[in-house]
């Protein structure tokens, strides 16, 4: 039997083995996966833009 992959907890870094025996997994805990949980819930994740050039800010008159 081969050992199982060791992933490190993507909240707190502490290694998780990925198991189906595990039920948080990629996290070591409940509590790991209720923070990250929280963060996304509160928008701490989010994904860097910008507008487009031709798009008209809130700011520009549309009439033009």
């Amino acid at each position: 039997m081969t050992e199982p992959r060791t992933v490190k907890c993507p909240h707190c870094g502490a290694p998780v083995k990925w198991v189906p025996e595990n039920p948080y997994r990629p996290f070591c805990s409940a509590r790991c996966k209720q923070i990250d949980l929280g963060a996304w819930a509160s928008e701490r994740y989010r994904v860097p833009s910008s507008a487009p050039p031709d798009a008209a800010g809130p700011d520009e008159d549309e009439s033009r």
